[in-house]
């Protein structure tokens, strides 16, 4: 096998890496990034505003709606971490990854393209179609929570170009945004228009990643037009961002298959006077990529066969497609303030992936060669949200809010798995191995309150209900294929849930808080698909989270320290399953996550900010999952897709940051912010461990028993620096991404044969190779 790793060092560009080390040595000194604002009312200095404004996540002195509200992030009894929308540019965030690893508890993994992303929170992970992390933009939901749109492999990962920042809610969310929040909440906070000032803006910027041919580029634009004064206003933005491919096909040869491209459309109209605001925003986001960001390992070794290569037989192209329509209307009556948030969005999905090595060898059956497979996933789905809401004013005694929530969703599921010999010539007889539509309903309708009662100055109390209503439908349509009876079959269910929360809060001193929060949340169940072996429905997965916090600041807030403990009891986890290679779901029985969080901000002299922050989690399952029996004639089959004592599938015990943000005056109305960090992610397994027993009925015994572990993913660190220099209208960044070039992975799983169960290789999404780019902004 030829090694690629030395084709790619001769093309990489002499001038670039000489730049690498120059920005590497000129930026080392600042390792950068979370920094939290100074508290409201404590003195500052413009370099500490500054210098906040640039770090990538805040923690204090911001405003936040966790609680349907706008609050100081300092007085809300919850974990909350913020990024913000500067922070994100000085980072050049163009997608979750880039900075998830600087969020404690939050975890996520990625098949290496913006939009094919798994989530989750304190150990609650993505472990079945059905989402545990609910997404949020502005006042609407977005996405599903269906079981068939396959919600937890495709999160919502906005291009976050026009985000004034990202509120990453930890814990179960159930009470205030309801199902498929059991695990936390992403909130993407949109920038609204401003009345009263005219802004311009135009930018862009150059890229280039270790082992691309090519350079990847982005521009943008954005206006704000007050259209009457203190009345009107119209803001508009766009925004592309194109990939630089790295990965090569072992395969044909061909070099940077996985390049692709983002975009994001958004335009916002805001009426306002003294009681009454309504705004309507349209977004348009758009990932298109030609193939994955995945690399083929030796499957003993783990070590890159090839650099970064991949065996692609059949393009695996990942287009999604996201149009948001959102109306929010606030109304001042008086004695409390009423919401409407209304929303549609239809989201489209399509995903290829590569299945020759997997089912290619099936051609067997009809005297044939090994053949070329693919299977492509096509989602459709259109959704209807409105919610109604009444908030009492904030600063009272007693606060409190009511509402109702309704939703619709309509998608379409349509999987096929087309089979040809290996020249692309027709099977005789066979055209695909499986051809299956999925269309589905969901509709849930819920009402909710809230309400916090302050006794005096140091003790509050706040407590929260839910209760909804989801009713669905399920249609399973086979048309063509040998894998499955083909017909259609048809499926429903409903269910009543019932979640609360209680959070007892104590004001110790002016700059310590402790508070306590035990709360509920779900991920739906629904119908199942309809297979021997599966249950007709699945019901839903339900946890109790129990949480004790701190937020404290100390030395005239020079030093401000968040700490939290948490345990979570999750009981009927709904797990992914196969039988006979139909895929499907099962309750899986109990699992327990207990873990620490911590944040720390240190401010030692005036424009310098360090930052750490840390988590522990220890997520594991607490009985083996229910046994799927398969009857076999005179025996049965017995599969138990998760042992007692499973660690949950990509999730590290431990997690860390280190970062800094340094400010300088520079005089003449510029300034310079340079700033990095050091991320590190413990190691993880890729899922749980499958025991396989074969049993005879007559006399009772095994005839076979097979253990498959999970796959171990190493530990890594990487290492970001950035540094900016702006004035009043320009801006001008660089960014060097993965600094040291760490070859680590998101994802990673075994390429077998399912005629003879031999392991090809191991197919990996690595981190983002090293990336340095340069930016530059422009307003008017």
């Amino acid at each position: 096998m030829h090694d690629k790793r030395d084709d790619t060092a001769m093309r990489r560009r002499p001038l670039t890496k000489a730049i690498h080390r120059s920005l590497a040595v000129t930026l080392a000194f600042a390792l950068a990034a979370p920094v939290m604002a100074q508290e409201q009312g404590a003195s500052t200095t413009p370099a500490d505003d500054v210098a906040a404004q640039s770090s990538i996540t805040t923690l204090d002195n911001m405003t936040v709606t966790a609680n349907k509200r706008e609050e100081n992030i300092r007085e809300v009894a919850a974990a909350i971490t913020v990024l913000g929308g500067q922070q994100l540019e000085n980072f050049n965030a163009t997608q979750m990854s880039d900075y998830a690893s600087y969020v404690p508890g939050l975890q996520l993994q990625s098949n290496g393209t913006p939009g094919q992303t798994q989530v989750s929170m304190r150990g609650i992970a993505a472990m079945s179609p059905g989402s545990t992390v609910g997404t949020y933009l502005d006042e609407t939901p977005v996405g599903s929570n269906s079981l068939y749109q396959q919600a937890t492999l495709f999160s919502l990962d906005l291009f976050p170009y026009d985000i004034e920042r990202i509120e990453v809610l930890r814990g179960p969310q159930g009470t205030l945004y309801g199902a498929g929040a059991m695990g936390g909440l992403l909130k993407y906070m949109t920038r609204k228009p401003d009345t009263s000032t005219r802004e311009f803006r135009i930018g862009g910027g150059v890229s280039d990643t270790e082992g691309a041919g090519d350079l990847g580029t982005n521009y943008r634009v954005g206006m704000n037009l007050p259209l009457v004064q203190d009345a009107l206003a119209l803001r508009v933005s766009y925004a592309r961002n194109d990939i630089a491919g790295y990965v090569d096909n072992l395969v044909d040869g061909r070099k940077d298959i996985n390049e692709g491209e983002q975009t994001s459309a958004r335009a916002a109209l805001l009426w306002e006077s003294d009681v009454v605001s309504a705004q309507f925003a349209v977004m348009r986001q758009e990932i298109d990529s030609e193939n994955n960001g995945t690399i083929a390992l030796d499957p003993e070794t783990h070590e890159p066969i090839a650099g970064l290569s991949n065996y692609i037989y059949e393009d695996e192209p990942f287009i999604k497609e996201l149009d948001h329509y959102a109306l929010t209307v606030d109304w001042d009556l008086g004695f409390a303030d009423f919401v409407s948030a209304t929303s549609y969005s239809d989201t489209h999905t399509v995903i290829t992936s590569d299945q020759t090595l997997t089912y290619g060898p099936f051609t067997a059956l009809f005297g044939l060669p090994p053949g070329r497979a693919s299977l492509t996933y096509a989602l459709d789905l259109n959704q209807i949200t409105q919610e109604f809401r009444l908030t009492s004013k904030s600063g009272q005694p007693f606060e409190w809010l009511v509402g109702t929530f309704y939703s619709d969703e309509d998608g379409d599921n349509a999987q096929t798995v087309p089979i040809t010999q290996f020249d692309g010539s027709p099977i005789p007889g066979l055209s695909t191995l499986g051809d299956l539509a999925i269309p589905s309903t969901y509709e849930e309708t819920a009402v909710f309150a809230n309400g916090s009662y302050k006794f005096n100055d140091w003790f509050k109390l706040g407590a929260g209900v839910r209760f909804s209503r989801n009713e669905q439908d399920f249609a399973q349509i086979v048309s063509d294929g040998i894998l499955l009876p083909i017909g259609t079959s048809t499926n429903d269910s409903s269910e009543d849930v019932f979640t609360w929360s209680v959070t007892p809060q104590f004001q110790l001193n002016e700059d310590v808080m402790l508070y306590a929060k035990a709360a509920t949340g779900y991920q739906p169940g629904g119908p199942n698909v309809l297979a021997p072996g599966l249950p007709p429905v699945v019901d839903s997965s339900m946890l109790t989270s129990y949480e004790i916090g701190m937020k404290s600041a100390f030395a005239g807030n020079r030093v401000v320290l968040d700490l939290t403990a948490y345990q979570i009891d999750w009981e009927d986890i709904q797990v992914a399953s196969q039988v006979n290679g139909i895929s499907g779901l099962v309750n899986g029985g109990e699992a327990t996550s207990r873990g620490i969080e911590a944040s720390a901000v240190f401010r030692p002299v005036d424009g310098l900010t360090l930052g750490v922050n840390a988590a522990y989690n220890d997520a594991k399952i607490d009985e083996d999952f229910p046994a799927i029996i398969v009857p076999a004639g005179p025996a049965q089959v017995e599969v138990n897709t998760g042992l007692k004592n499973d660690r949950m599938p990509y999730v590290p015990d431990l997690t860390w940051s280190i970062t800094a943000d340094w400010f300088v005056p520079l005089g003449g109305n510029w300034s310079a912010t340079f700033g990095g960090g050091v991320r590190w992610v413990d190691d993880r397994t890729n899922g749980t461990t499958e025991r396989q027993i074969v049993r005879l009925l007559d006399p009772p015994t095994v005839l076979d028993e097979q253990i498959t572990e999970p796959l171990v993913i190493d530990s890594y660190y990487a290492f970001d620096l950035y540094a900016a220099f702006s004035n009043t209208n320009w801006t001008l960044r660089a960014y060097l991404k993965n600094a040291t070039d760490e070859r680590a992975y998101s994802t990673m799983n075994d390429i077998v044969d399912q005629v003879t169960g031999i392991t090809h290789h191991t197919a990996a999404s690595p981190i983002q190779p090293r990336t340095f780019g340069v930016e530059v902004d422009y307003r008017f």
